[in-house]
């Protein structure tokens, strides 16, 4: 029996530049939600000045409508892993917020999700797990530079979430990163740990979501009855951090991020690729 492979969608500079500008936009949007988040505003609010401005932009929210998503945010908060609805929850102080969201420019899209701390953190514990995963992420874009196979990023985000954090935090299971160009989810699939699988090839036109889950304590988790909430079942909290990454015959373009990666990456001594939006 052979094995059967999905393609990859790989893209020419010129795609490239527009999910650059898709991502810039979405930096922009998240930029705009960390000012507006604080305690009394609702999840429904955020969702809201979100849609807004995305479309104010002549893009679209990639999210709403997806497979019957009714928003344009997932907005995720303290238990909740990923995927939670906006409605009318109030933000209350020391919640652990995270958002994801994503664009569509010219038919290209753009996904990336930041984790907060609204205000003063209850305990010591959470600063350290919103630490602990957007080092993950910079760490699986760093191994993607370098890498050959997509599966040396998950390899590299494990080992970054063990030794930082030994057995304190736990990966969300059988949810990771995926490819992202013409739809947001295409393949490969990108994981937060080591699998079977070495991975599609990392070759130039490759565009990736990278996106580690965390949660103290144990993993196990549970869908709420809205068949969208992933909710962690052991009293930890969890965080969520994103960013799309181009590779190119330059190196590496992290398309969300608002200088390209640059100082990310240079701290890691990666010099990342020009900037098609210089």
């Amino acid at each position: 029996m052979g094995i059967v492979r999905e393609k990859v969608e790989l893209k020419t500079a010129e795609q490239i530049a527009i999910m650059r500008r898709s991502g810039l936009l979405l930096s922009r949007v998240h930029d705009m939600l960390a000012r507006e988040l604080r305690p009394g505003i609702t999840t429904a609010q955020l969702d809201a000045l979100a849609e807004e401005m995305i479309r104010d932009e002549g893009a679209l929210p990639n999210f709403k409508g997806y497979q019957g998503f009714p928003a344009s945010l997932c907005i995720s908060v303290n238990e909740v892993v990923v995927h939670g609805i906006p409605g009318e929850l109030v933000i209350e102080e020391g919640d652990v917020v995270s958002i994801d969201g994503g664009c569509i420019v010219e038919g290209w899209h753009s996904d990336a999700a930041r984790t907060h701390i609204v205000g003063a953190p209850r305990r010591a514990a959470d600063e350290e797990l919103v630490r602990i995963t957007d080092a993950a992420l910079w760490e699986g874009i760093a191994a993607l530079a370098s890498a050959r196979r997509v599966g040396e990023i998950g390899a590299a985000i494990e080992d970054l979430v063990a030794m930082e954090a030994g057995e304190t935090l736990s990966h969300l299971e059988g949810f990771g990163g995926h490819g992202i160009g013409t739809a947001m989810h295409q393949p490969p699939d990108v994981m937060n740990y080591r699998t079977r699988s070495r991975g599609a090839k990392v070759v130039p036109g490759l565009c990736l979501a990278i996106e580690p889950m965390l949660i103290q304590g144990s993993g196990e988790w549970e869908m709420d009855d809205d068949d969208w909430t992933v909710r962690a079942t052991g009293g930890g909290r969890a965080a969520h951090a994103e960013h799309s990454v181009a590779v190119t015959e330059q190196g590496l373009i992290v398309l969300t991020e608002a200088d390209g990666g640059a100082a990310r990456l240079a701290a890691a001594g990666i010099t990342a690729a020009p900037d098609p939006a210089a």
